[in-house]
């Protein structure tokens, strides 16, 4: 987990620094990918209006915030409270650090004389994208400390998760209002936010442990599959 934190923070860091001075080869196929999408969007209509329904409603940010809040409020619900504030609050600085780097990045989105979708704010790095990474990895880690044992449902779930988060990032690309680096930015910067998050918890959770050995759980009861 360690050696995923440090390579997705490096390679979106790397990221960013094209996107920011404008790295010629990465615009050159930015703009080929996005013009060939926008021309297919463009003739088929209906397929177009099925890729905005899933990204405006099925794996819009919201959506995936509601789901985040669901999950803490479970948590707090079942006396895990420790767990249920450290999803909430990485959820909400994975938003803080998005909407930070929209702004110091300022990217402009992808413009048409014949637009299929909208999109307000800088481009880089995709919300939808890093919103639905920073979601799903933190409900399959949340899932993973108590449903280990149950194979066949945990495969459907994390399948749904995968499709989610890949299929976010086309829907935005084929929609014509992101680049293929924003999307790619926005899951590199999704999974290190888990990634650290996970490796936080485990530390403080170590470090509890051996403070009072009964504690391992933020509700003062021990459990053992959340280290």
């Amino acid at each position: 987990m360690r050696s995923s934190a440090v390579v997705s923070g490096v390679l979106a860091l790397l990221l960013l620094a094209l996107v920011a001075v404008g790295w010629e080869p990465l615009l050159s196929f930015d703009r080929a990918v996005v013009e060939a999408l926008h021309r297919d969007a463009v003739a088929h209509p209906g397929l177009t209006r099925v890729h905005r329904v899933f990204s405006d409603w099925v794996w819009d940010p919201w959506t995936m915030r509601a789901l985040a809040a669901a999950a803490v409020v479970l948590l707090w619900w079942g006396h895990e409270r420790r767990l249920a504030v450290w999803v909430g609050v990485t959820s909400l600085l994975a938003v803080g650090l998005q909407q930070g780097l929209k702004t110091l990045v300022g990217r402009d989105r992808p413009q048409w004389t014949d637009p299929v979708d909208s999109a307000r704010f800088a481009a880089f790095p995709s919300g939808h994208a890093m919103t639905a990474m920073v979601t799903c990895g933190l409900l399959l880690w949340v899932l993973s400390l108590h449903w280990r044992d149950a194979r066949r449902g945990w495969g459907a779930l994390a399948t749904a998760a995968v499709v989610s988060v890949l299929g976010v990032g086309w829907t935005r690309v084929y929609l014509g209002v992101h680049w293929p680096s924003d999307v790619l930015g926005g899951w590199l910067l999704g999974w290190c936010c888990v990634a650290v998050a996970i490796l936080t918890y485990r530390w403080n959770e170590r470090r509890l442990s051996r403070v009072d050995p009964g504690d391992a759980t933020g509700d003062g009861s021990r459990m053992g599959d959340t280290r």
